[in-house]
């Protein structure tokens, strides 16, 4: 299971009636450790200025390299974090998440990263199993 939905939520989402800001809550509070990411590189983002703020640092673990794939694989999720934190999020090699302003004047540098080409030029060995 990737969420920890309240019951309150699920008899909510059963009525058809889903708040938007309850969903965030239950992703923050449901994948701590994406969150964290996410709102560190919307933060350094925001602080540095620049096309788009990126991590490199692979997760300490498996749960957390798990929170991020549930994250940023689930359309609802990332749409949601989308429209919360006000970015567009690219995502490679299970680890390596981008935050990027939405302002089209960064709309290259968003296409070249989520390119194929940069897709293969950012493979290694040690991410195989990821």
């Amino acid at each position: 299971m990737s969420l920890d939905v309240s019951p309150a939520l699920l008899e909510k989402a059963e009525r058809g009636e889903v708040d938007e800001a309850e969903f965030v809550d239950c992703v923050r509070t449901s994948l701590p450790y994406a969150w964290e990411m996410i709102s560190s590189l919307v933060a350094q983002l925001k602080v540095d200025g620049g096309q788009f703020a990126d991590n490199q640092t692979p997760p300490p673990d498996e749960q957390a390299r798990g929170q991020l794939l549930r994250a940023l694989a689930s359309d609802a999720i990332r749409g949601a974090l989308q429209r919360h934190f006000g970015v567009r999020l690219a995502f490679q090699n299970c680890h390596r998440v981008a935050v990027f302003p939405v302002d089209s004047s960064v709309d290259g540098t968003l296409a070249r990263f989520t390119s194929v080409r940069s897709q293969v030029l950012n493979q290694s060995p040690e991410f195989r199993d990821c």
